[in-house]
């Protein structure tokens, strides 16, 4: 019983002893107490505020970080869809001074009819024979292409349609040993036949001794045969060999084209060519 009439005085005790510190301290007697606990307390509450901004501090830290890290990653992948756009503009770039190029060429030479007359092809394949020298193209019957169209870029002569697919068509290129073009030279009209050696540069043969033929002179399509257009250009002198013994002269030539590069060229689809005499057919592959 009397535990139980402690525990019903606790409270009162509390708020009497609660009542008293207030008016003690409102009095000023407890200024000096408190002055002392203040002063033992001062180095604790100290290090708890430097605790706690430390760890403040961590906490803020911590979250800058995690921001740093997002924000790095974001502009990792900005700068990956930046290079891609990037690479992208550049290739449409380059597609775009090949295309103007191409209508270029075909604006300079009106005679061939180039007005809806020409179709773009990519190079999408190589023969891996050096000795045999073709590209293929990705365009076919599909879109006109026969047997032997001219095949040029804005830089000259590239070949002749050698076969044709739906979709597809592989061109000799005049680098190639096989092929045969009429040639004559701008300067002194010096005719003669273009052929390919197996080094890939071009040789002018059977030019007659009384032409004169000089290093530097271009080298253009004759027209004679009527298997190519006139003045396409091929490339230009760069050496002659003559021998008084002996009926022709030749003259190596550098051609033009770059043929270890080519992306895109042009088909004349507006050309008809007459059939290639017997001195010029090239055996079909079997």
């Amino acid at each position: 019983m009397d535990r139980e009439r402690f525990q019903n005085l606790i409270p009162a005790l509390l708020l009497t002893v609660a009542l008293l510190g207030f008016i003690l301290h409102q009095v000023g007697w407890l200024q000096p107490i408190e002055n002392v606990l203040l002063r033992l307390s001062a180095p604790l509450q100290e290090g708890l505020s430097t605790a706690a901004n430390r760890l403040g501090d961590l906490t803020q830290a911590a979250r800058d970080l995690r921001n740093l890290r997002r924000r790095n990653e974001e502009l990792e992948a900005q700068n990956a869809r930046l290079l891609l756009e990037n690479i992208r503009l550049k290739e449409i770039e380059h597609e775009t001074v090949l295309l103007r190029e191409l209508l270029n060429f075909a604006l300079d030479n009106p005679t061939l009819e180039v007005q809806g007359a020409r179709v773009v092809g990519r190079v999408i394949g190589r023969e891996p024979d050096n000795l045999q020298r073709y590209i293929t193209l990705d365009v076919g019957r599909e879109a006109g292409i026969e047997r032997n169209m001219p095949v040029v870029t804005e830089r000259g002569l590239v070949g002749r349609i050698d076969a044709v697919g739906d979709r597809w068509s592989r061109v000799l290129l005049i680098i190639d040993p096989s092929s045969a073009v009429n040639a004559l030279t701008q300067s002194t009209r010096a005719s003669g036949l273009i052929q390919g050696l197996p080094d890939g540069s071009l040789e002018m043969r059977k030019i007659p001794q009384g032409d004169t033929v000089s290093v530097g002179d271009t080298v253009f399509t004759s027209g004679l045969g009527g298997n190519l257009p006139r003045q396409i250009l091929i490339g230009q002198i760069t050496g002659v060999e003559r021998k008084d013994y002996e009926l022709y002269q030749t003259a190596r030539v550098r051609p033009t084209v770059d043929f270890d590069h080519l992306e895109m060229v042009l088909v004349v689809v507006g050309f008809e060519p007459i059939e290639p005499t017997a001195e010029e057919t090239v055996p079909d592959e079997q």
